[in-house]
């Protein structure tokens, strides 16, 4: 019998485990089997083939059940409660990549709008694929400003790894040489409109600190030779890309990172798996492995070890730890700064302005471009030209020109409906303000034993809202947009500031937050968890702040960063 037991761990035994399939459990798959890791990931929700499973990839409008895919509002009342109040795109197009809000309940002291994906992949098939680089003005603010704790690392350490990122991914963009929006490897970028065009020459003309560009997206316009290799190819400017890309133009695990993994032949993939704790060796002082709860039987099953990453989201992974209470860590796994689950961050959004645009008339483009304007921070740069008193750090606009509407309002049939049908409504360009929220301890999820999901786990309470700095921050965000319009003498400009909660963002960070103090975090400078060396959590948990850019880009940096030092410490015998 004990031989038969030692033959069963040994078959439930890998050199890593990685939670979570996402941007960062890809990333971390990859990097590790290509360092001769046998790598186990443990996906919650079910399979999601490359191509195979994008089943409304090339779906017309008319072939839908419902007007434009619009689900009926029975459904969205019933099934998605929380998501429907956000207006987000939950659609008969991409009701597929979202969970039910009614299988998957959370509660709320204050609201928070959690957007999730379970299936293999995550919500790397349906991001906004923006890549941004940090500086140095957000890796050193919370030491400059008193706020929060230090991050323990700087620009300098994660540059290579953002490079080396970029050259996989592949991002188009504009080289603009600003300090605080540090350049990157890139593809040609894609171009801007012709109001666009007109926008940036007029605003910066009044504004020349407020820089103008083309987004920098994580979309093949040049693939490489490797790209190329992985079966991936150029963008076709469809801007249906959260129906799944069957060409692989946009970035993500499933076209990407997980098939690079895959050709190591050392990686298996393991859907339907739940995580529900880490398994703790009190000998050690390690993890031992992970117990899962398969989603299709309902039984329990554990997984051993010697390096964890935990990847599974920032809610997820702080999650997996506070429901890994043990005699050891009575307050969660690792937790004995009491900061796992607490700092929850994201960026607030849903503020800027618009404007209605004359002289185009006879103009339009090419393709729906998935992708549009960025103009970077211009506030609080550490000059007294760019300080704010109001308010600390800064925000970022994203946004950008079309003709939204080929339907004039002619009612009735016949002839001139039809030629109304014919023509594009008028210009418009809307700038939508992305501000850096701060870290507070106050803003936090907290476990939830007494309400259960559909697998009869507890769930996660929120308690959590943006404080007196982003509301100031927010009154900036709306009036310099309206001025940038002004200034290029756009008419009807309109600022707006409009129903915003926590989560919408779509970017939550910071639940197990990196810093030097183990009284005060949660990971080390290469994310390991101060208390158990061998588990690493490089999603967004691990943010220590939040910047005003698009995390996405610094999250495979770290978790990159972070195999490879895995990798190493493993082989010394350091873990």
């Amino acid at each position: 019998m004990a031989n038969l037991n030692n033959k069963a761990r040994e078959e439930r035994t890998y050199d890593a485990i990685v939670v979570g399939s996402g941007i960062t459990g890809g990333w971390a798959a990859k990097e590790l089997t290509e360092r001769g890791l046998k790598t186990l990931v443990l996906e919650r929700g079910g399979p999601v083939r490359h191509i195979a499973d994008y089943p409304t990839a090339a779906t017309d409008p008319w072939q839908t059940r419902y007007p434009r895919g619009r689900l009926p509002e029975a459904e969205l009342r019933t099934k998605y409660p929380m998501q429907r109040r956000t207006g987000y795109a939950v659609t008969e197009y991409t009701q597929h990549f979202f969970v039910r809000d009614d299988e998957n309940p959370y509660s709320e002291t204050q609201r928070f709008d959690w957007i999730r994906g379970y299936h293999v992949g995550g919500r790397s098939l349906t991001w906004g694929r923006q890549s941004y680089r940090w500086s140095d003005l957000d890796f050193e603010a919370n030491a400059r400003e008193g706020i929060a704790v230090d991050w323990p690392i700087r620009y300098a350490d994660l540059a290579p790894w953002y490079d080396h990122v970029e050259r996989f991914i592949g991002v188009s963009g504009q080289a603009e040489g600003l300090p605080q929006l540090p350049d990157g490897v890139f593809q040609p970028p894609m171009e801007m409109n012709c109001v666009e065009k007109a926008f940036k020459q007029r605003s910066e003309a009044r504004f020349p600190e407020r820089r103008i560009t083309i987004g920098r997206a994580a979309h093949l316009t040049a693939p490489t030779e490797e790209q190329q290799a992985l079966g991936r190819g150029k963008c076709m400017n469809r801007n249906l890309c959260m129906r799944g890309c069957p060409y692989g133009a946009y970035f993500s695990s499933n076209s990407a990172t997980l098939v690079a993994a895959e050709r190591t032949g050392n990686l298996q993939i393991r859907p339907n798996s739940i995580v529900t704790t880490l398994v703790h060796d009190e000998r050690t002082g390690r993890a031992s492995g992970v117990r899962i709860l398969d989603a299709a039987t309902g039984q329990e099953e554990e997984f051993h070890a010697k390096v964890i990453f935990l990847c599974a989201s920032a809610i997820a992974s702080a999650w997996i730890l506070l429901n890994s209470a043990s005699s050891r860590f009575p307050n969660g796994f690792g937790n004995g700064s009491d900061q796992v689950g607490r700092n929850l961050m994201d960026h607030h959004l849903g503020v800027g302005a618009g404007a209605e645009v004359e002289g185009f008339d006879d103009k339009y483009y090419s393709g729906r471009r998935p992708n549009g304007l960025y103009i970077p921070r211009f506030r609080n740069l550490g000059d007294a030209a760019t300080r704010r008193a109001d308010y600390l750090r800064g925000f970022g606009y994203q946004g950008g020109a079309g003709r939204p509407s080929w339907e004039r309002p002619v009612d009735g049939f016949g002839a001139e409906r039809k030629t109304a049908l014919t023509q594009p409504g008028p210009w418009m360009l809307r700038l939508g303000g992305f501000g850096e929220i701060l870290p507070n301890p106050r803003n936090r999820m907290t476990l939830n034993t007494a309400v259960k999901d559909k697998h009869g786990l507890p769930t996660v309470t929120f308690d959590a809202a943006i404080g007196d700095n982003e509301k100031a921050m927010r009154k900036d965000m709306a009036a310099a947009a309206a001025e940038m319009l002004e200034a290029a003498g756009f008419r009807n400009v309109r600022p707006y500031d409009g129903d915003y909660a926590l989560g919408l963002g779509i970017h939550e960070m910071g639940t197990a937050r990196m810093g030097r103090d183990p009284k005060t975090s949660v990971l080390n400078a290469h994310n390991q968890m101060h208390e158990c060396p061998n588990v690493f959590i490089t999603d967004g948990a691990a943010m220590t702040s939040s910047a005003c850019v698009n995390p996405s880009l610094t999250y495979m940096a770290l978790t990159a960063r972070a195999a490879a030092f895995a990798a190493e410490a493993g082989r010394k015998g350091d873990l």
